[in-house]
């Protein structure tokens, strides 16, 4: 009754014949709302792949996926990138800001193609809380590393996501600022009652969440 996602069976494979390689190989699992939850493994096990298919960026080559009970993947591209940008945030390790954008066009990019208005009330709060308020009319260029991922962080949250993807968050950022950008993320998800989906090769950071999902070879195996 409470699972935000039901995955059966599902596969990505890449490439066809003797050249495929199977990224994910038969993978069931179920995630509730709210549940915060570390994927780990060896790289190249395939934690990205799950990453980008439970975020609607990955398709599924077989088996399927529920996102609050509709197959995600039987929805036209128009569709499933409504869903996207409405549902989920994104936080990646290479922040992914537009250079030529200030901050503040860089966070409420999102909002404006969602809805064509922003929060500015939620707004102001990500900015205050993230510390980023006096960077507004800076661009990417002339901010810290620390400050990139916080821009990108409020970026990510600027809609109000279900659900909140991190790909190795911290990997570019030294530790005091890794475990800023933790707190923040497991702060959204715990004051505002949301999922927390993240990648991570660090077992410290992996430990922070109540479930750790382990990869092997495109297998879960734990």
């Amino acid at each position: 009754m409470n699972n935000l996602y039901q995955l059966k069976e599902v596969s990505v494979v890449y490439g066809k014949g003797e050249n495929s390689v199977r990224a994910l190989s038969d993978i069931n699992l179920d995630i509730k709302k709210g549940e915060k939850i570390a994927i780990v493994g060896v790289s190249g096990a395939g934690k990205s792949t799950l990453l980008n298919v439970l975020s609607g960026l990955e398709k599924i080559t077989e088996g399927e996926l529920l996102f609050q009970d509709a197959p995600l993947y039987s929805l036209q591209e128009k569709q499933l990138a409504d869903v996207r940008l409405k549902n989920f945030g994104f936080v990646f390790q290479a922040f992914h800001l537009i250079s030529n954008l200030t901050v503040y066009d860089n966070i409420v990019l999102p909002s404006m193609t969602a809805y064509g208005k922003i929060d500015k009330e939620w707004f102001d709060m990500l900015a205050e809380k993230l510390q980023i308020s006096h960077r507004l009319k800076h661009k990417p260029v002339q901010l810290s590393g620390g400050e990139k991922q916080r821009v990108a962080i409020a970026r990510a949250l600027i809609n109000k996501p279900q659900v909140v993807f991190a790909d190795e968050p911290s990997g570019n950022l030294d530790t005091k600022n890794g475990d800023i950008v933790f707190q923040l993320l497991f702060d959204y998800a715990e004051e505002n009652r949301q999922t927390l989906i993240y990648v991570t090769h660090d077992l410290q950071k992996a430990q922070l969440a109540e479930r750790q999902i382990t990869i092997k070879d495109g297998v879960i195996v734990s």
